[in-house]
């Protein structure tokens, strides 16, 4: 087994891998210094050493967990926009229609994900308070349900949150590519959702008028309580590339061009603190 070939493999379809494992020579001399024999033994360890180094993880998430894992998100959604459709908010037409669509979406998301997952799907029951959700998240939104533009700035987040959740996710599907295609084809629609939440914020003018359909730079929502959903939406590089180094028509590629051009993906760790405040478990 030559260890070196594997990471090097490793290395055309992960072009950052060695950029993860820091320093990954040193970290395969120590290995091999001890004798081929105990390094043949290591190999194992080795190698889950560097995949934590590299990614972070301890162990894969299985396809039942990442699917239940979406179901949760999908169930605190739909909920969110069951509950607006039905609130009393005082909603234009067009924003009505949005709103009722994205509801139906959301609803079809959670009985597909259940369909799939059958007596393994997670009860919404357990969810919340005998699945019923807390949307001001501990009062941080104490007129979710009373403003328009309180609603739509935590379907903004919500939306955005569950895009990067998606894409998140994908790698831990590539083994199913069944569940691996449920999934990007729900994540394209969140991503249909989220930009037209964001649209609706723009049209509404006040603290969303500079709002874009698409997420530009660290937090642009307005709204410090949701920093965290957007943690590393700054990042201007992708791959060995930083975008802004790059030409393009008037100069170099400005950062708000670099961070709108990409979403960022959100790892299961990350994302579960953003939804615990609602009643996610």
């Amino acid at each position: 087994m030559n260890l070196l070939n594997i990471i090097e493999e490793i290395e055309k379809v992960d072009p950052e891998f060695q950029d993860r494992i820091s320093p990954r020579r040193a970290a395969i001399r120590n290995i091999t210094s001890f004798g081929s024999k105990v390094a043949i033994a290591a190999m194992p360890f080795a190698f889950t050493t560097l995949f934590k180094k590299a990614y972070g993880q301890s162990a894969t998430p299985s396809v039942t967990d990442v699917l239940n894992y979406a179901l949760k998100l999908e169930y605190l959604e739909a909920a969110f926009y069951n509950q607006g459709a039905t609130s009393g908010l005082g909603f234009s037409a067009s924003e009505k229609s949005y709103v009722e669509t994205i509801r139906g979406h959301e609803n079809a998301h959670v009985t597909f994900l259940k369909n799939v997952l059958g007596s393994a799907a997670v009860a919404q029951s357990t969810q919340g308070t005998a699945g019923v959700y807390d949307f001001t998240a501990g009062g941080t939104f104490p007129t979710v349900f009373t403003s328009v533009d309180t609603f739509l700035a935590v379907a903004q987040a919500l939306e955005d949150t569950g895009v990067r959740a998606y894409k998140g996710q994908a790698p831990n599907l590539q083994k199913d590519g069944v569940a691996l295609s449920a999934a990007l084809n729900i994540h394209s629609v969140e991503a249909r959702h989220a930009a037209a939440v964001r649209q609706l914020r723009r049209s509404r003018g006040g603290a969303g008028a500079a709002t874009k359909p698409w997420i530009v730079g660290a937090n642009d929502t307005g709204i410090s309580a949701v920093n965290a959903n957007y943690a590393g939406e700054d990042n201007v590089t992708q791959g060995p590339v930083t975008i802004t180094s790059l030409t393009g028509v008037g100069g170099n590629i400005s950062v708000n061009a670099a961070t709108g051009s990409f979403d960022e993906p959100l790892t299961m760790a990350q994302v579960l603190p953003l939804v615990t405040p609602f009643g996610v478990k």
